[in-house]
């Protein structure tokens, strides 16, 4: 998803690949008739993507597709592990004390050019998301605001102007764009120039993207290079809307990685292909409190969250493979563990609903539909064709349900790039499905507090008083220490139907021909080619 100035939403075409998540450096991962099969130099790994990620500069947008692409050609300063473990990547190491963070980045770490990345080149990327004027989707998410650094021989330290409980884990999300690349940015839109293991070589928007493997690459997660046994030579991204058909190819053979949400998963599963899994929020509602939208009046969204049965939806949105949503920060490894939602969501009412818009003025006429003031009770309501059968199940379900109370909902699905364009563009939309999947708590807070679209990443223009103090809070605490409050935060978000997450599931991703780790999304530097 990238209009609106290119700043972009987190992981909303979720269901085609997960974004906003830490990177990690595991083995490779699967299960099945491959484990004993050798790995095999110079092979091309291909992964069909359900959603072009639109412009590749890397800080310029935070779509799913774009955010798993990023991975293979730019690195992080430092890397996140499946168990939480903080890894060097292009930072030896680091400390952390208090508002002051400091980072030794590697000797010896060159570009896909050939020039060497230096401390001085982090403080310009850092510069550079921190700058409102470049309108990064990073800054405040991956990059806290108001964050200022200076480098110093081969050390960069990071001052933060409050503190930041998860600060390493966000940094470990911020991609590092080398000197070429930032002095010119017009250069990224179409290729890459980067520190990472590939470096793009052909693109063809809305086909295929081509990455080819740099030889004497040794600074990746944890110590992992470029020449290890199995590693593809060339990694292809190509472009397939349709799940039935990626799912063909991979049975076929001619892909090696294709992520599956709908039908064709059991279909995948029966032919005992490999597969890997990732847990995500795929079950969001959001509705538009700016003003002009029906759902701008607190009372419809509060009869729209009680006219529901979330659970039902959560049936329907994942055919009952998925379960309840338990707080808004999904992608493990997650900062808090807990359940912040069962028991917070207003309860599923029908006649609760239709009190609350009548007490609120909004009255049935003669068709069924609402109306106040002259003014007939509607909303629009998009959600991502990434969703699937699934979306559409569960998105009939929920307006048949808004009809009964009286409210005309006009479902309309979106691909990714209409999605984030509505969302944080024209804002025309007034309920919508767009999950935003992050791995801790504080990275939520743009989304759903600050400045509201086009100003700042708040695209359903939220305030609530009681989120913003318990957050606030929160951020003073250090990591874990500040979950209860974190907990407590999005409660409030939940009883006052600001927004409602309603259904986790484990997202597949099934292999043939390969081998590979997923922490958020894929680690580059874990896959294996299969002979």
């Amino acid at each position: 998803m990238t209009p609106f100035r290119t700043r972009a939403l987190a992981a909303l075409a979720l269901t085609g690949s997960v974004g906003l998540a830490a990177c990690g450096s595991d083995a490779p991962q699967s299960a099945g008739p491959g484990d004993d099969a050798p790995y095999v130099n110079g092979k091309t790994f291909t992964l069909n993507l359900a959603a072009d990620p639109g412009a590749l500069d890397p800080q310029g947008s935070a779509v799913s597709a774009l955010f798993g692409m990023t991975q293979f050609a730019y690195d992080n300063l430092v890397n996140v592990a499946e168990d939480g473990t903080i890894l060097p990547q292009l930072a030896g190491a680091w400390t952390v004390e208090g508002t002051t963070l400091t980072f030794d980045i590697k000797s010896g770490v060159t570009c896909a050019d050939g020039t060497p990345f230096t401390a001085q080149t982090v403080v310009d990327n850092i510069a550079y998301v921190e700058n409102p004027d470049n309108k990064s989707p990073f800054l405040g998410v991956f990059i806290p605001a108001g964050a200022t650094a200076s480098a110093s021989g081969s050390k960069v330290t990071v001052k933060l102007a409050a503190p930041a409980p998860f600060a390493l884990n966000s940094f470990s999300n911020l991609p590092m764009v080398c000197d070429a690349g930032m002095k010119d940015r017009a250069t990224l839109k179409a290729g890459t120039n980067g520190t990472g293991p590939y470096v793009l070589t052909e693109a063809v928007p809305s086909d295929h993207y081509t990455y080819q493997l740099r030889q004497g690459y040794t600074w990746g997660p944890g110590g992992a290079t470029s020449a290890e046994t199995g590693m593809p030579a060339k990694v292809i991204f190509k472009i397939v809307a349709n799940e039935t058909t990626s799912a063909n190819e991979l049975l076929a053979g001619t892909a090696n990685a294709v992520q599956i949400t709908g039908p064709d998963a059991d279909r995948l599963a029966a032919a005992k292909l490999d597969s890997v899994g990732t847990q995500a929020l795929i079950g969001q509602q959001w509705y538009n409190h700016a003003s002009g939208h029906s759902t701008g009046d607190p009372a419809v969204r509060m009869a729209l969250t009680q006219a529901v049965d979330f659970k039902q939806l959560q049936v329907a949105l994942t055919s009952g493979k998925g379960v309840g949503a338990t707080q808004l920060a999904t992608l493990e490894p997650t900062g808090c563990d807990g359940d912040a939602v069962t028991g917070h969501v207003p309860a599923f009412d029908a006649t609760a609903a239709g009190a609350t818009l009548d007490a609120a003025g909004w009255t049935k006429g003669p068709d069924g539909v609402r109306a106040k003031d002259g003014k007939k009770l509607s909303a629009s309501f998009i959600y991502d064709t990434s969703l699937g059968t699934g979306g559409s199940a569960a998105a009939e379900l929920a307006v048949a349900a808004w009809k009964a109370a009286g409210i005309e909902v006009e479902a309309t699905q979106q691909n990714s790039t209409q999605l984030t364009g509505a969302l944080f563009g024209t804002g025309d939309w007034d309920i919508a499905w767009a999950p935003v999947n992050v791995s801790t708590p504080d990275q939520i807070m743009p989304f759903v507090s600050g400045p509201a679209a086009p100003k700042g990443t708040n695209f359903a223009a939220i305030e609530n008083a009681d989120y913003q103090a318990l957050a606030t809070k929160a951020m003073s605490a250090n990591g874990a220490a500040g979950c209860q409050d974190w907990f407590a935060a999005e409660q409030a978000l939940y009883q006052a139907a600001d927004l409602v997450p309603f259904a986790n599931n484990v997202i597949p991703t099934f292999l043939n021909g390969a081998k590979l780790s997923i922490v958020g999304s894929i680690v580059p530097t874990s896959i294996r080619m299969l002979g």
